[in-house]
């Protein structure tokens, strides 16, 4: 009896007939052998698989190679692998515990009875570069679980066979062979080693078996691995660049911020930083109040009823600070500032005409996050949020949804942040509340950005289980993401706290909330404009926007004056009166990403002039004390005070004629 063919159908919709199972690679060859030499694994209707697995009835193939995501995702995944290898050749005693791929690269956690050190890191880099160079080949075998157990029994690797106790269903195990070494996964891996040439290992930490501190260290050794050198080489640019641009250290240097372990996961913020945090309220102040908002504040310390009817205390819990006082009363810091807004909006009855009400909270909340996850500004137990909570009737939800995302938009592009990815993610499997509402809350939100001539992704079932939203995904100057923004659309909390408006026929109806962030966390986004800036802040929201530098001694006093000068017509100017040579103090003020250096001494002293120097390159050069003012003070406005300027500028040279000893 005739075999049928097997039917095999590409992603161009090409088809391809074979008279019995055929491997991926050697489909691929039979398309092609610069094809076969580039493939990596394939995709059988849908499903990724080794290039050396069968086709074996009618399917949809794709062939994976380096140039796909998931083929450098499979290069990484074989990279562990093959740093298992050299690391038993290295030492033999160690055992090997996971290997799992992550963000632009893998680690492998260890056991070994010593800790490894950077000379360890080279030697196991070195031979895995010579293990890639003989080309050898990775074979897939699956094994009768028994006969697993026995392999990785006889080579004393007590970890394998611990993941193997925690698959008691799996009757059949996939093993990888790299000559003498092998390791369990599930696949697919690289068919050779020729693929894994872009590599390089990164450091080296401590980790502990499942994450649990009860458990043993491991040794945990990080790596990347790319598709090719090229790919290799622009990542590690990249990592350079943001290095020189890490918030800590530019903190530090810049005199604006530091961390210590009396506040884990809280923020010191010296007199430059606190200038800088303040301007970022003050512009958001601003922008809020002409957007129609009306600031409020509400307690840091709220009764455990209050998150219980949130939902707060039986389901964020573990990241809640709470107390208990002497009369057996339970209180938590606030996580998050919904529902005290939500107290201050059923404090009074509210009509039909009194929505949109728009309350806007700088907030302070605490939550705990594990002491391996503080990073800097980026992840705090302590933070203040710009929230904002909407709450309008179902007609003024699209209206407020676009006023809200030309509002973020807007404010992203005042902090030089031109290209920004927008996100809708809509309801999830399980949720609350009907279709109707949700078809509504979902049409309100992708309509505003279809009015606004916005494009947007779709997170499909990505909502939270109370409605819809919107994420603001920022890319910074080195091509980094960010999440910033979010607007979501609540059902939960107004019903929850059974809130009401009374409509214009007299009667009771629930008003839609939404929550709206623009920055998320002030501090988080303070660490994020400083690496996309490098520390060269824009000069309306640097601390300090201009230094005054006298020549000598003898022209400190008349410096001291000019500075006040420019202070008083609302520049943040200082005077460098330190006794170190004029290069010496330019250098520094340099360094410190100053906006403007204006330097002082007897020709400038004489005329009533400064020599004016500029942070980006501009030269001014010498110019009346009057027009250096006017110069400093436009630049140094915040943007969204333009419709002011002719005030502003009245304002300022009223200030001007100010006494400036000779």
């Amino acid at each position: 009896m005739t075999q049928p063919s097997i039917i095999v159908t590409l992603p161009d919709g090409a088809r391809r007939s074979f008279p019995h199972p055929v491997t991926v690679m050697d489909l691929a060859a039979a398309i092609g052998p610069g094809l076969a030499r580039n493939t990596v694994a394939g995709m059988i209707d849908g499903r990724l698989v080794d290039a050396s697995d069968l086709i074996e009835r009618d399917a949809a193939v794709r062939i994976i190679t380096p140039a796909d995501s998931e083929g450098v995702e499979i290069i990484r995944h074989s990279c562990a692998h093959l740093l298992g290898q050299a690391v038993k050749q290295l030492h033999p005693a160690a055992r090997m515990v996971i290997g799992p791929v992550i963000e632009d690269g893998f680690y492998y956690d260890i056991a070994i009875d010593r800790g490894f050190t950077p000379e360890d890191l080279a030697a196991i880099e070195a031979r895995m570069t010579e293990l890639i160079a003989r080309e050898r080949p990775v074979v897939k075998r699956m094994l009768p679980r028994d006969e697993a157990i026995r392999i990785f029994e006889a080579r004393g690797e007590d970890y394998k066979l611990r993941l193997i106790e925690d698959m008691p269903d799996e009757a059949e195990l996939a093993l990888y062979f790299h000559d003498e070494y092998v390791d369990m996964c599930r696949g697919p891996h690289v068919p050779n080693t020729r693929f894994l040439k872009a590599f390089r290992l990164m450091r080296i930490s401590g980790a502990y078996w499942r994450g649990d501190a009860r458990n043993p260290q491991l040794q945990r050794i990080y790596g990347t691995a790319w598709a090719d050198r090229a790919a290799l080489d622009a990542h590690l640019t990249r990592l350079a660049e943001a290095e020189a641009r890490d918030h800590r250290r530019l903190g530090r240097e810049l005199d604006l911020y530091h961390f210590q372990d009396e506040a884990p996961g809280a923020v010191f913020w010296h007199p430059r930083g606190w200038t800088l945090f303040q301007e970022l309220l003050a512009c958001m102040r601003r922008r809020q109040a002409a957007a129609g908002y009306v600031e409020v504040n509400t307690p840091d310390v709220m009764d455990r009823g209050l998150w219980e009817t949130s939902g707060h205390w039986q389901n964020y819990r573990r990241h809640m600070y709470t107390t208990e006082t002497g009369d057996g009363r339970a209180f938590a810091l606030k996580p998050m500032n919904c529902p005290g807004s939500v107290l201050l909006y059923r404090h009074a009855l509210k009509s039909h005409r009194d929505l949109p009400l728009r309350m806007g909270e700088f907030g302070k909340v605490h939550r705990y996050e594990p002491s391996g996850a503080l990073h800097g500004l980026m992840r705090v137990r302590h933070f203040t949020q710009d929230d904002a909570h909407i709450y309008c009737t179902p007609a003024q939800v699209d209206d407020e949804c676009r006023t809200v995302i030309a509002l973020v938009l807007d404010v992203y592009r005042a902090f030089g942040f031109e290209d920004v990815t927008i996100k809708l993610s809509t309801r999830p499997e399980s949720r609350m509340g009907e279709d109707a509402d949700w078809d509504l809350l979902e049409g309100a939100l992708a309509d505003a950005l279809e009015r606004l001539g916005l494009s947007w992704r779709t997170n499909p079932g990505e909502g939270a289980f109370y409605g819809p939203k919107l994420e603001f995904v920022l890319h910074d100057a080195i091509g980094r993401d960010w999440q910033c923004g979010t607007l979501q659309v609540d059902m939960n909390l107004p019903e929850r706290f059974d809130i009401d408006y009374v409509d214009s026929d007299g009667a009771r109806r629930r008003p839609v909330m939404l929550h709206r962030a623009l920055f998320g966390s002030l501090e988080r986004f303070i660490g994020i404009l400083v690496e996309h800036h490098a520390g060269r802040l824009p000069t309306w929201l640097a601390p300090v926007q201009a230094v005054v530098l006298p020549v000598s001694d003898r022209h400190a006093a008349h410096a001291a004056a000019v500075a006040q000068v420019l202070t008083g017509a609302g520049v943040r100017a200082e005077a460098d009166l330190r006794n170190q040579r004029l290069g010496w103090r330019i250098r520094d003020q340099r360094l410190q990403r100053i906006p403007f250096l204006l330097v002082v001494g007897d020709a400038e002293m004489a005329a009533g002039q400064v020599a004016i120097t500029a942070r980006d390159g501009e030269d001014p050069g010498t110019v009346p004390l009057t027009e250096a003012v006017a110069l400093l003070a436009e630049r140094g406005r915040a943007p969204d005070l333009a419709a002011g300027i002719v005030a502003q500028d009245a304002r300022l040279r009223g200030l001007i004629p100010v006494a400036v000893p000779a």
